[in-house]
């Protein structure tokens, strides 16, 4: 089945198949072509190029882009879209002056929504994500990463892990799953952390294997939750099940997680929105790509990832959503985008790159998703008409989408 789209305003993010990321000043550069065409076949891009240069082919079905932008779907590497209920009291909280610290302390936060995901069943929890997957999709997000560590119990785990792996066979968007079990230490085992470290290396971790249920492993490296040591030991036993890690560091302090990741080769790190100068230092040259989250610093009135000190280094930066309960109540990666330009000083081009190429690096699918080259998934935004691809940051309340492509269909 052939489908061709035409007389397209702009077409975004045009690459070689050899480019799996970009880094520093490249960063700034989007290459696009204007009054252009492309051609998809089944699931893939097939061909692509100016409307002057349009191939005679019979299509199945042909799309009139007049006036529109169309780009890669968004690559949202960072999410934890499973889970149970809302956490609006604790945003109000915030609101009466209470830290994201204060609430956990007091029994909110993350296990909160541990709490209530243990007393959801399996059918539940997978309706409620699946309706918060189907709004994603819609929004422009055509690659999810999602996490579990909202159970921190061996069957919350498993739980959250199988509606993840449920939904990744039911919906035509790629879907990335990660083990985090270690997102805080429950209260059960609040005198006793080693053993539930124990607990996640030697029960979690083999039945994980055992049912195929994750590709990476990640840990919340922060004060109050695992130390550097402990995220080393976790992580260095998900390897051995075959896990790469992804780590969660420096939202609210600097202690060496981000140094941790590197030496074990994290595929990211993320967050990062309190970077020390050695920090940055250590990233440069290596396989990790740093990952922001800005609608999260928005949510909790945190600082900002200091994308322009990272990409000024020369380091390549990715952009998602970490769409949760608790910080994050949202899965809109056109926001993220908007707040990345906006609170963060990345240019459009810069932000876009970050959404799309470097986001598909950040969940190890930057081969098949992230950009327009021949051979990759034909995962689309079609826009409605707009003036520019300068107006999807600058319109930032609006939904600028008129159309999502997944492997080469519609999306309705």
């Amino acid at each position: 089945m052939t489908t061709l789209i035409t007389n397209i305003k702009e077409l975004l993010q045009v690459r070689n198949s050899d480019i799996l990321k970009v880094s520093g000043a490249e960063m700034a550069i989007l290459p696009t072509i204007k009054n252009a065409y492309l051609v998809i076949h089944n699931d893939l891009i097939a061909d692509f190029g100016s409307m002057e240069n349009l191939p005679n082919l019979k299509a199945y079905k042909t799309i009139d882009a007049s006036g529109k932008i169309v780009l890669p779907t968004w690559c949202d590497s960072h999410t934890h879209i499973v889970y149970a209920g809302n956490r609006e009291q604790e945003f109000v909280d915030r609101i009466n002056g209470l830290t994201y610290e204060e609430i956990a302390n007091r029994g909110g936060g993350i296990l909160n929504s541990a709490q209530k995901l243990n007393e959801t069943s399996e059918e539940e929890l997978y309706h409620q994500s699946e309706e918060r997957l189907k709004e994603v999709i819609q929004l422009g997000t055509g690659a999810v990463e999602i996490k579990s560590g909202y159970g921190l119990t061996v069957e919350g785990e498993l739980k959250m892990l199988r509606v993840i792996k449920k939904l990744a066979s039911n919906y035509p968007i790629a879907i990335k799953a990660t083990f985090l079990g270690a997102h805080a230490f429950p209260s059960l085992f609040k005198d006793n952390k080693e053993a539930y470290i124990d607990l996640i290396i030697n029960e979690m971790l083999p039945e994980i294997a055992n049912e195929n249920l994750a590709d990476f492993i990640d840990v919340f490296c922060e004060n109050g939750y695992f130390t550097v040591a402990q995220t080393e030991k976790i992580i260095a036993a998900g390897i051995q099940y075959g896990l790469q890690p992804k780590i969660h560091v420096n939202q609210f302090n600097s202690i060496g997680g981000i140094q941790v990741g590197v030496q074990n080769k994290a595929l990211s790190v993320d967050h990062l929105e309190v970077m020390k100068p050695e920090d940055i230092e250590v990233l440069k040259g290596t396989v990790t790509m740093p990952v922001a989250l800005p609608s999260c610093s928005y949510f909790l009135s945190i600082p900002y990832t200091p994308a322009r000190e990272m990409i000024k280094a020369g380091l390549p930066l990715a952009l998602a959503t970490d769409f949760n309960p608790g910080s994050t109540p949202s899965g809109n990666m056109n926001f993220v985008v908007a707040t990345a330009c906006i609170k963060m000083k990345m240019t459009p081009e810069e932000a876009i790159n970050a959404a799309t190429l470097n986001g598909a690096y950040a969940m190890g699918i930057s081969s098949t998703h992230g950009s327009i080259t021949i051979g990759k998934k034909a995962n689309l935004i079609i826009t409605k008409p707009i003036p520019s691809y300068y107006q999807i940051p600058y319109a930032f309340g609006s939904n600028l989408i008129e159309s999502v492509l997944l492997n080469g269909k519609l999306y309705q």
